[in-house]
């Protein structure tokens, strides 16, 4: 079927009701028969487009790693001797994490030499040598401050062990700085 040009024709529009020629009438994407001077077209958020769903996993998964252990830096002067006589020593170390019968090697600053690397002794603390704290085969710890004769475990952020010298006067903080905690396994 053909239609007539509508060369002369004119025509009402659905937004306006105003008259127009037909020739320059469109039809909207509503289906409005509009003038191009009203023509509206579709709106982009009314035109999505399509996504794909989130990937749910990897292409090539690899097992969780252990973290390897490493040293932790204690504070300044971290040890403090328990009694005159006894080589009980408290090590103050925040967060620590450790557990009764762990194996803690302390160590001081490292040092850088064209033979070795290794690390230096602590500070002699109440006449125990720092060599005697910072000895290679470490010392097993109990969890919590040891005082008045027995281990408080509510000091969490506490730990101690028991030197092989005694001290010689007793509630003495020292160490000195840097000194570090960790397993006996680790060299510079």
């Amino acid at each position: 079927m053909t239609y007539a040009k509508g060369k002369y024709a004119l025509a009402i529009s659905d937004r306006s009701g105003l008259q127009f020629p037909y020739n320059e009438m469109v039809k909207e994407w509503t289906g409005a028969w509009v003038h191009t001077s009203e023509y509206e077209p579709k709106a982009p958020q009314l035109m999505p487009h399509e996504h794909s769903p989130d990937p749910q996993a990897l292409e090539h998964p690899r097992p969780a790693r252990t973290a390897p252990e490493s040293l932790v830096l204690l504070n300044k002067d971290p040890f403090i001797t328990y009694a005159s006589g006894s080589g009980i020593i408290n090590v103050y170390s925040p967060t620590n994490g450790r557990t009764t019968g762990d194996t803690v090697r302390f160590r001081g600053s490292p040092y850088v030499s064209s033979s070795s690397d290794t690390f230096l002794d602590c500070e002699d603390v109440d006449g125990i040598l720092g060599s005697t704290i910072c000895r290679d085969a470490g010392y097993t710890i109990t969890a919590g401050k040891y005082v008045s004769g027995s281990t408080d475990t509510s000091e969490t952020d506490w730990y101690h062990f028991t030197a092989s010298s005694n001290a010689t006067t007793g509630g003495i903080k020292g160490g000195g700085y840097p000194v570090s905690a960790g397993p006996s396994t680790i060299s510079a």
